[in-house]
């Protein structure tokens, strides 16, 4: 019996994933995005509570789409285990599964931002296929399908008949095994053993074609992608960035492939520049639509600026600094002719994503712009290839859109962008940080002079002062370094006499407008963490001479 439960389940693994594989691989070939395991995967970002999406972002970081992905994978793999036990005892309960599995799949696509009719299908197709194997192909662990009326006597089960080893003889119901026949024979009119093997076989060569066949066609997809990126020819900004200042420490520019990123695409979209178009419309007397090319001929700006997410906790990782090269928002906003009563900018992204800017922060001269060069090269796909939205002094929700196609002029109160329906703030200035990197937390130092460093930000405001408090004293002014301008970072150290013992640091920054960093700790939901980083060492050796 155990066997069998177990050959049941393992009938139940095959057909799922044979219908993944054809539903994957159809939509590879017609619309990627309206593969069902992206698709119900963006439905549970989108459906989880923000504490969750708060919890993973700060647990996992940048692997929390991967282990999305696996936890799904391995939800459906048990769905899949439990359909095929229950088809074997009932087979018209291996129906069941695949149902679920198709409604759950073609409902995930069809609410997704972007959905298209045509997205049904991949799902359709897949739960279609693990259905007609649990139905009707002989399977492990599962009876062969009913013969037609009209069918011909099995020659093999009349051969057990005529010799006594049959359903009457003594291999019959009252045998050792209980199943027509001695244990490890196939049943009256069920499967052989050969044919259990050459359909599971014929089938999972199937399943590993297909997905051979899916991986294929994204290596393709990514290949295009990525030429389509390499003839990008980025051309001399009209108004450079400032000269890196002289005295500035490693590390004021954060390099390209350290840039954290945070958004809720589970499959980078890899878009063709020259398909690439942008759609300006909403409350505007002139809509206006532009391409790649047109964007660049609009004479671009090249800044240094500091980019900072909401859901960075007290001394995280999710800020950093990079130099841009981009076009110019407020006067694309300017030609389009904004309509009397508007008050927000909706950023859309190729795949759905919504973001709300306020028009009189993209308009109160800062260098919002839409960018399309990090570093001196075009943006990665990872960073919003081929444009992405870009407003100093905003976290990345309210001003940072990737992979931008449409700016709608609208208002607040027309329309509440994706993360402000759950709950974050409308606007979302970025609050004074500052943080200790080095020496680490927990770190073990020698008794001295150690020095205490780390960087402060309040983008469009900039950082006037940095302060540093050891085991709870006086605050005393840490040195700054220079800067670029009010929208980067600044980085900051501090000398520290350290003697021997346990120690606790923290640090505090003032900004621009004279606004002293708030102490008291609260997190990132609705509208920015706030809190005096801190961290303990240890201190050896004796005191410093």
């Amino acid at each position: 019996m155990t066997r069998r439960t177990l050959a049941a389940a393992g009938t139940g693994l095959l057909a799922a994933a044979a219908g993944v594989a054809v539903a994957e691989l159809f939509a590879t070939a017609v619309r990627p995005r309206a593969a069902p395991l992206v698709a119900v995967g963006g439905a549970v970002v989108d459906g989880a509570p923000t504490a969750v999406k708060e919890w993973a972002v700060r647990t996992f970081g940048t692997y929390d789409k991967p282990l999305l992905l696996g936890g799904i994978a391995l939800a459906l793999a048990l769905l899949a285990a439990l359909t095929g036990i229950a088809a074997r005892r009932r087979p018209a309960l291996g129906l069941l599964g695949p149902a679920v599995l198709g409604v759950a799949g073609v409902a995930a696509a069809l609410t997704r931002p972007d959905a298209r009719p045509v997205d049904a299908l991949p799902a359709l197709a897949g739960a279609a296929v693990a259905a007609a194997l649990l139905r009707w192909l002989p399977l492990p662990g599962l009876p062969a399908a009913p013969n037609p009326p009209d069918a011909a006597p099995d020659p093999v089960g009349v051969g057990r008949a005529a010799s006594g080893a049959g359903p009457t003889g003594p291999g019959g119901p009252a045998g050792p095994a209980g199943s027509g026949g001695p244990e490890g024979a196939a049943p009256a009119n069920g499967p052989t053993r050969r044919l259990v093997v050459r359909n599971a076989a014929l089938v999972a060569a199937g399943t590993v074609l297909a997905g051979a066949g899916t991986a294929a066609l994204r290596r393709l997809d990514v290949a295009d992608a990525a030429r389509s990126r390499e003839t990008v020819r980025l051309p001399a900004p009209a108004s450079p960035a400032r000269p890196t200042p002289a005295g500035v420490a490693p590390g004021f520019r954060t390099p390209t492939a350290d840039f954290y990123r945070v958004d809720t695409a589970l499959t980078v979209p890899r878009l063709d520049v020259d398909a690439w178009r942008l759609r300006v419309h909403g409350m505007v007397e002139r809509p206006i639509e532009l391409s790649f090319a047109d964007l660049l001929d609009r004479g671009l700006i090249e800044r240094d600026i500091t980019l900072s997410c909401v859901s960075n906790e007290v001394g995280g990782p999710y800020v950093g600094t990079a130099r841009w090269l981009g076009a110019p928002l407020a006067p694309l906003l300017r030609d389009a002719g904004i309509r009397g009563g508007a008050d927000q900018v909706v950023a859309r992204s190729d795949e759905g994503m919504t973001i709300g800017t306020p028009i009189a922060t993209l308009l109160d001269g800062r260098d919002a712009m839409l960018a399309v060069g990090m570093d001196g090269a075009p943006l990665p796909f990872t960073h919003g290839f081929p444009v992405r939205m870009l407003t100093p002094g905003l976290y990345g929700y309210a001003g940072a859109c990737k992979w931008v196609t449409e700016l709608e002029v609208t208002t607040f109160d027309a329309f509440d962008a994706y993360w402000v329906r759950r709950g974050w703030a409308r606007e979302a200035p970025v609050k004074t940080a500052s943080r200790i990197d080095r020496p680490a937390p927990f770190a073990r130092l020698p008794a001295g002079e150690v020095t205490v460093a780390g960087v402060a930000w309040a983008q469009h405001r900039g950082i006037t002062a940095v302060e540093v408090s050891v085991d709870g004293g006086p605050w005393r002014a840490a040195e700054l370094l220079p800067t670029a301008s009010t929208d980067t970072w600044v980085q900051w150290r501090f000398a520290w006499r350290a003697p021997a013992g346990p120690h606790s640091l923290k640090v505090r920054a003032t900004d621009g407008a004279g606004a002293v960093q708030p102490e008291q700790r609260r997190p990132p939901f609705p509208d920015g963490a706030t809190g005096h980083h801190t961290i303990t060492v240890t201190v050896k050796g004796g005191a410093p001479s």
